[in-house]
């Protein structure tokens, strides 16, 4: 079923999957040594389309993995509705056990998904599992073998590895109780649900005929060259003229000198009242090479901007284009953006004007290109910034430029600032400074006190820049720059840098936003992606810029904590919402920086085919061979900085009034019971969505989970009026008694709503179950088949409930605070 459904959408999406393919699928080596598992990077939400699938040289031409993960076509069904239809996985190895009805369950869908619970020793053999009397649950080791036959065919967001396994969860057999990121991020939506309601694939799915058989052959079609062949078409047009030409003179030059890489091909082609080839494609062969295609650059506009002419003299051949242009066309460009995205080319679109044509960002969307708009506004540097983001990765990161810096100012004195080096960077390590008027005086200090002067630095004073090469690897460290003036004017300063090491790949950051379109109906979510190698990199300080077409600036930090926008705590996935919409077209750029040591790598937390240590065969547990161990290499890299620039995005609000958007949704509520105490903790939301202070939360309880999650006003009311909201992102917690003794083997469960100060409210949280477990007679441990418990808690609460009370809250709170000190 899943192959026919695949090949279906093959011939349905196949141009638009093509133009990404670069980033949707990789085979590629493992971010540390043995890390050999498939996996998908999805930071979206629930339904939204993931990143890509990361599938490792090893994982495909070793069969031994097969007995793993299971069959590489199972394994890719499985990543692939991560990737395109926004699910979740139904395991969860955090949480892979829960008590339901008197009974430890696995974490799994369905339900009828049998298996028995053993632990692994060292030596291999098995034991029975134990129970915590903390949490009544089994003890880390324990693990669930499922039966090699099932009685049932779901689900292949839990095991793709069994063969009786061939459908996805449907309502009918979705287990609703599990604590997996699909119930938790999804509302316990079946994963089927979400495929036919919630994805991109939604509307195409529900009209899906039976595809031809056999199927047809596969067509291919290539998207990038082995070696870049770029085409930069500059507008020349009068509308051009004064500082936008020479704008745009200095980041063609930078992206000359500094970004395209060697061995590319490069040509030229200018546009106004005529079209003119400059220079033919020419082959990156030296840095003489590189100066007489900058002597070539523009600088000088006038004539009409008849852009249909400039397209015209390059997409006949499979080019990448860089289109530059104001967006004042003379001619129409909506009657042969048809034909340019008919062509092979890919085409990034970058527009000064805040009229440029729509037909703009409708070649760069539907050739995988890059629209982007630039103010002119010196200060903002968004050109340069531009240019710098226009890199098709070959995937070898330690050839590719990295841009450390980017920032403006405007003054008539000092314009001081640092920029931090770390040990991932160094070589071909540059500063250019770009200047509005005067030539000002420069000085620039390595970290160990080694000053340079003009007298180290070259100067253009026709193209107003200066530029200082670090010789050999840069040293490691706080770089400081001061530049000086005495007239009043712009300045910006642009550094990069590449690998210090063949072998080690440089930090990176990738940002972008969830929607490139958008009428307020729905927020924007802003995304900043930090990396090393595919190893996510936490703690560090994340900023946001998004600036609009008619100057407004919105700063915004964004997070990793796992809550509001964020999908994932320490995956190195910076997210927040955007909720300050302005009408018109604006830019996003981000700066990361790290000035304190704090930070380092992380596991990577993603979502993926499970590995499997064994199944039951005829009542027997037969194990697979051990998952090979991962060893991560330590890596020093001590402060650094990082700027990165998104594509742009462009809102039409349907009313004057902006959108007032409720508290966000709460995702990571839990609750624990001890005697008849309940204990509650969440992320507190924020007034809109992530940000700002929340007015009030509404607290339920249910015996039913169904009934809490379709009819939430009809669960019981929980006192909140001592509840007082904090600030978006801050620990919540509250602890209550409910007015009847709990009985022992029950189970609750949780959630919440919150309201803003307009009286909106947020979507129900996450459901949160806790289950009440008294203290037994006989020795902890689990018994095979059924997994009805036997239990033995040696309680501390032996004087009054009074004592008991007290140990219950001193000992949540510990637990809390030593969660908060691990995040």
């Amino acid at each position: 079923m899943f192959t026919n459904i695949l090949l279906h959408l093959h011939r349905m999406f196949l141009r638009p999957f093509l133009c990404q393919m670069q980033a949707q699928i990789k085979i590629d080596n493992a971010n540390s040594a043995n890390n050999t598992e498939p996996y998908t990077k999805q930071y979206g939400e629930c339904g939204a389309e993931g990143e890509y699938i990361h599938f490792t040289p090893e994982y495909l031409l070793n069969d031994t993995f097969i007995q793993l993960y299971g069959s590489r076509g199972r394994v890719f069904v499985h990543e692939w509705a991560h990737l395109r239809w926004g699910v979740y996985d139904e395991y969860s190895e955090e949480k892979p056990f829960y008590y339901s009805n008197g009974r430890i369950e696995a974490t799994r869908c369905s339900k009828n998904m049998e298996g028995q619970f053993y632990k692994v020793t060292a030596g291999g053999s098995l034991q029975l599992c134990r129970i915590d009397p903390q949490i009544s649950l089994p003890t880390d080791g324990c693990t669930f073998f499922p039966d090699r036959n099932q009685i049932t065919n779901s689900s292949i967001m839990f095991l793709p590895s069994l063969d009786p396994v061939t459908a996805f969860c449907r309502e009918n057999e979705h287990n609703y109780e599990a604590p997996n990121m699909q119930n938790i991020k999804c509302g316990n939506k079946a994963t089927w649900t979400v495929i036919f309601e919630d994805s991109v694939d939604k509307d195409a799915l529900r009209s899906l005929k039976p595809p031809e058989y056999p199927p047809p052959i596969p067509s291919f079609k290539v998207v990038q060259r082995a070696q870049r062949v770029v085409c930069l078409i500059l507008d020349v047009s009068g509308s051009m003229a004064g500082s936008i030409i020479l704008l745009q003179q200095q980041a063609a030059t930078h992206f000359l000198r500094i970004y395209i890489e060697d061995q590319a091909r490069v040509g030229i082609v200018t546009f106004s009242t005529d079209a003119s080839t400059l220079r033919s494609l020419t082959t990156i062969d030296s840095d003489i090479t590189r100066e007489n295609l900058i002597k070539l650059l523009p600088k000088v506009a006038s004539g009409s901007t008849n852009m249909c002419l400039g397209l015209s003299q390059v997409y006949r051949v499979l080019y990448e284009i860089i289109f530059l242009t104001d967006g004042l066309a003379t001619d129409n460009i909506a009657g042969c953006a048809p034909s340019a995205i008919q062509s092979d080319a890919i085409i990034h679109t970058l527009a000064f004007s805040d009229k440029a044509s729509s037909a703009l960002k409708e070649m760069a969307d539907k050739t995988g290109g890059k629209f982007i708009y630039a103010s002119d506004e010196l200060t903002s540097n968004q050109l340069m910034d531009a240019f710098a983001s226009l890199t098709l990765s070959t995937g070898d990161y330690t050839k590719e430029p990295v841009q450390l810096e980017s920032v403006g100012k405007r003054t008539s004195d000092w314009f001081n600032g640092t920029v931090s080096v770390d040990q991932t960077v160094g070589n071909k390590t540059s500063f250019v400074i770009i200047y509005e008027i005067r030539f000002p005086s420069v000085y620039i200090q390595s970290p160990s006190g080694s000053i340079y002067t003009q007298t180290s630095m070259s100067h253009d004073g026709l193209l107003k820049t200066v530029t200082l090469n670090i010789p050999g690897t840069a040293e490691p460290g706080d770089w400081k720059y001061s530049i000086q003036t005495t007239s009043n004017q712009a300045f910006t300063i642009t550094v990069t840098s590449q690998a210090s090491r063949d072998d080690v790949p440089p930090i990176i950051v990738k940002t972008h936003m969830n929607q490139q379109f958008n009428d307020g109906s729905k927020p924007m979510i802003v995304f900043a992606e930090v990396s090393q190698n595919y190893r996510p990199v936490i703690n560090a300080e994340v900023w946001a810029t998004l600036e609009s077409e008619t100057g407004s600036v919105h700063t915004l930090q964004l997070l990793d904590n796992g809550a509001g926008a964020d999908t994932f705590q320490g995956d190195g996935i910076y997210s927040r919402y955007f909720t300050k919409l302005v009408n018109g077209r604006s830019s996003l750029k981000v700066r990361v920086k790290n000035q304190d040591v704090q930070i380092r790598f992380a596991a990577s937390k993603k979502s993926g085919a499970p590995y499997v240590p064994g199944y039951v065969v005829n009542g027997v547990v037969q194990l697979n061979p051990p998952k090979p161990p991962v060893s991560e290499e330590p890596l020093e890299v001590g402060s650094f900085t990082r700027t990165a620039t998104g594509e742009s995005f462009e809102v039409k609000l349907s009313s004057t009034t902006p959108p007032n958007f409720p508290p966000n949704r709460i995702t990571d509520l839990s609750a624990e019971l001890q005697e008849d105490t309940v204990f509650l903790s969440w992320t507190a939301p924020g007034e809109d969505l992530d940000q700002g202070t929340a007015k009030s939360y509404e607290i339920r309880w249910s015996f039913d989970l169904d009934m809490l999650r379709n009819s939430f006003s009809n669960g019981h009311v929980v006192n909140t009026a001592a509840v007082s909201p904090q600030e978006a992102g801050s620990d919540e917690q509250h602890s209550f008694n409910l007015s009847f003794p709990i009985q022992n083997g029950t189970t609750l469960f949780f959630a919440v709503q919150s309201e803003d100060e307009q009286n909106a409210t947020s979507e129900t949280s996450n459901i949160a179950q806790a289950s009440k477990i008294l203290p037994g007679t006989k020795a902890p441990g689990v018994s095979n088949p059924g997994m009805n418990l036997t239990v033995i808690v040696i309680s501390v609460c032996v004087v009054t409930m009074v004592i008991c009370f007290i140990v219950a809250v001193t000992t949540w709170a510990v637990r809390r605070r030593k969660r908060s000190a691990e995040r």
